[in-house]
């Protein structure tokens, strides 16, 4: 593992690893590219067909191949180079950026390729998500993983603050076409971070061997750790419960608060600078004690959140409510993440994050596609509130169960740090 400088601590500790420092400068460049063309495609399905349906089935058809396809990218996660499948994703992910622009720029996009594109971006996250995940405690060590999961957190989410709000801005002055040009353009920066890093050996020699016993074993290391499966499920839960309201929000901005793509970006950034400041609270934090506790109440104050947003005919109450989603949101799933890589040898790190990306990212298709299907019988408020009513009863689950959670994550947290010492 890279060796830290001993004179950097606090809450940006992270950063004293130079190739943690090169990863994060093209991250946050790219991200709010693509947090830009995360809205401008909303704002672009909704404005050609006008349909809450074909606003889910974007969504789903974006992230049902992360949930397909995440288990073959975390195998190639532990077998082969890591920088090498990043260096590739993000390239493919420029590319199809590209295509997108260049079909919108020329007044020739049809909802068909959103769908076509949509797809192969989700197959190109599934073997992202997991390397990159798995990637990270190659630049950092084990010692400030938790902090760089925090740091990596803040910049998705202000990246999340500053892309919608440009996207917003950009979409009602010169249309979609120039966010998603805007979003190619910045994976450039990724890639040269990428290509400028130097990188020690990998503790673990690359695997041989057979594949599906490999998956098999990441499958059962998964299931008979009781801390995993629960972080997974509560993870799981809010992925798919929260995703109505995001793939919603443009019938909320344009429909219910009377805004248009400005508020949709307003709403996106508020909900990011909640979520910045979660980030930056847990990389102040030097211990995990009592990050089961922070979960249960995230889950249900995210629970909340999306109830009262949903209640909301206001845009200025509506952008207040979102800053305790965002920054429970955040809090959540960067714990768990936290959490489940404390739990899991390096030579596993991959195929669990695996796991991990099929409850973060592939259950949220299923939520947009379930949140198109009820809207039309519900509404789109009513959608919401049922989401934040079985994220509060999830949240109970959670607590009912900490108590056998904690001993039991203190064990195999210490025999993962023994495995990768030896």
């Amino acid at each position: 593992m890279p060796q830290p400088r001993p004179s950097s601590t606090g809450m940006f500790r992270a950063l004293r690893h130079r190739n943690f420092r090169l990863f994060a400068s093209g991250q946050m460049i790219s991200l709010v590219g693509t947090w830009m063309q995360t809205v401008a495609q909303s704002w672009l399905v909704y404005r050609l067909t006008g349909s809450a349906m074909q606003l889910g089935m974007v969504g789903f058809a974006s992230q049902i191949p992360i949930f397909l396809f995440v288990p073959l990218g975390g195998l190639l996660a532990d077998r082969f180079d890591r920088r090498s499948i990043l260096f590739k994703t993000q390239t493919a992910a420029m590319v199809l950026a590209g295509l997108l622009a260049a079909l919108t720029l020329s007044e020739r996009i049809q909802v068909w390729h959103l769908y076509v594109l949509a797809i192969l971006l989700g197959v190109a996250n599934a073997f992202d998500i997991p390397t990159r995940q798995a990637f990270t405690v190659q630049m950092v060590g084990r010692e400030d993983l938790p902090n760089a999961i925090s740091l990596n957190s803040s910049m998705v989410n202000g990246a999340r603050m500053a892309g919608p709000a440009l996207a917003g801005v950009l979409v009602g002055w010169v249309g979609e076409g120039w966010c998603f040009l805007g979003n190619s353009l910045s994976y450039l920066a990724v890639l040269a971070g990428l290509a400028a890093m130097r990188l020690p050996p990998r503790s673990q020699p690359p695997r041989e061997g057979n594949a599906l016993q490999d998956l098999r074993e990441g499958f059962r290391f998964v299931v008979k750790c009781r801390p995993i499966r629960d972080l997974l499920g509560m993870l799981g839960l809010v992925s798919l419960m929260a995703s109505p309201h995001v793939v919603l929000m443009p019938i909320f901005a344009e429909e219910i608060l009377g805004g248009g793509a400005n508020a949709l970006g307003l709403l996106l950034g508020m909900s990011g600078a909640g979520a910045v400041v979660g980030a930056l609270i847990l990389a102040s934090r030097t211990a995990l004690a009592g990050s089961g506790t922070w979960i249960a109440v995230s889950g249900a104050s995210l629970g909340l959140g999306t109830i009262a947003f949903a209640l909301s005919s206001s845009l200025e109450l509506s952008c207040l409510v979102m800053l305790p989603i965002g920054f429970s949101m955040m809090t959540q799933m960067a714990l768990s993440n936290t959490l489940v890589q404390a739990m899991v040898p390096d030579r596993l790190r991959g195929r669990v994050m695996a796991f991990h990306s099929m409850m973060f990212m592939g259950m949220a298709p299923v939520g947009a596609l379930l949140s198109g299907a009820l809207t039309p019988i519900l509404g789109a408020p009513g959608t919401v509130i049922l989401g934040g009513v079985l994220l509060l009863l999830g949240a109970a689950v959670f607590t009912w169960r900490l108590p056998g959670f904690r001993l039991e994550a203190r064990r195999l947290a210490r025999e993962a740090h023994l495995q990768d010492s030896a």
